[in-house]
């Protein structure tokens, strides 16, 4: 569950970089109030950690689970 929610906190923050990259627009600052404002900074920090967490999954052995297979 944890890698899900950390995956889609960096896909989150990848569209944000994005859209900064190509349209100099900062989808989360817009969306909360700009860069400065604390749930924006609380956002940025998760998308942060999250990125962190998902560099364990490059390391981690392929595992299948046997819900998944059904």
């Amino acid at each position: 569950m944890l890698d899900r929610i950390s995956l889609i906190l960096v896909i989150i923050g990848a569209l944000n970089w994005g859209s900064i990259g190509l349209f100099r627009f900062d989808i989360v600052g817009w969306l909360f109030g700009g860069q400065g404002a604390i749930i924006s900074r609380i956002i940025y920090t998760l998308v942060a950690l999250a990125g962190i967490w998902c560099i364990s999954l490059l390391f981690r052995e392929n595992e299948v689970l046997a819900s998944d297979e059904q």
